[in-house]
Formats: C-alpha cells, structure tokens, sequence
C-alpha cells in the first residue's frame, strides 16, 4: 500500500495593537525565527481555539479568536535536515484580551514583538515561513475593505472533534 500524504495542520494568531503586530522570536531547527504566535493544531480542539491556546503558549498574550483572515499552504524544507513538509495553516484575526505576564512560554521562545508593516518587510529573511507575511497583508487588506474577514461561525466543528480537551465554553 502507498504512503497517504498528509500535510500538517496549524493555526496562527494575527494580533494587531495600535499599527504592530503580535511577533514572536523563536529557536528552529533552522535557527532563530520570527513567526506569529503559530502552530499544530491539537487533538480534540477547534481551529479558532487552536489559534488562541497557541497564542498564550508562545506569547503570554490571551486573545480571542475574532475572524478567519485566510487558509493558506506552503512547502518547507529544512536547510539543515532535509524533512520536507506541506504546511496547512488557518490564520486568524485575534483581538488582545490580556497579557499574563507570569505566563511560562513554549521553551523554544526568546522573546516577543510587537512590529509595525515596515518592520516586519525589513526582517523577511528572519520570517519563519513566506505565510508570516502574507498573513499579515491580507489583515491590512481586510481592515482597508479588499478582502472580507470570513466569520467563526462560518467554521463548524462536530462534537466529536472536541470529546472532553477542551475548556468549557471554548470556541
């Protein structure tokens, strides 16, 4: 039988305070890395909520998921292993609620940002991935009225996904 592909799935916040943008730095196999609060969507957790447990995580920063900015794919190969990955991400508009300061960030973490457009076009090759970016871009595009912001309710998850992991009241 022949192997099925499967591309990973992952969820990012994209916060926006005040013209910056939630920015964390990180430890990659491929060095450090600039990258929004982002990754794996976990077992038995919707996607929104994957986005903003993701978000405290990595940042310290909780966040409610507001609107699905867009799905995007990518292809990455890492330059020091060689694994070769499709990357599946859910990028969503989150709005700031609160930072936890006494929060214990993911271990591979170092610091985080808060970068306005310009910053983070003059740190592209410190980007952790193209889709920081892009990201980014179609979150002014949606505030500026080019693109729509696709409401959570747009998003269904079955009970069955979500047996007992998470929270109550979690969307």
């Amino acid at each position: 039988m022949s192997e099925v592909w499967k591309p990973s799935v992952t969820v990012a916040a994209i916060v926006e305070r005040d013209g910056k943008f939630l920015i964390i730095e990180e430890h990659t196999t491929d060095g450090i890395k600039l990258n929004q609060p982002a990754g794996h969507l976990d077992p038995g957790e919707s996607l929104p909520y994957g986005a903003e447990r993701e978000c405290l995580e990595e940042s310290g920063w909780r966040v409610r998921a507001t609107g699905l900015v867009g799905i995007y794919m990518s292809r990455y190969t890492s330059t020091r292993t060689g694994q070769d990955v499709t990357y599946l991400r859910f990028g969503f508009a989150a709005k700031a609620i609160e930072q936890l300061h006494n929060a214990t960030l993911d271990h591979e973490i170092i610091q985080v940002h808060w970068l306005n457009l310009n910053e983070l076009r003059a740190t592209i090759e410190q980007h952790r991935s193209p889709l920081v970016l892009q990201c980014v871009e179609d979150y002014l595009a949606i505030e500026a009225g080019h693109k729509v912001l696709t409401p959570l309710d747009q998003i269904f998850t079955h009970p069955s996904v979500l047996k007992g992991s998470m929270p109550a009241g979690a969307t």
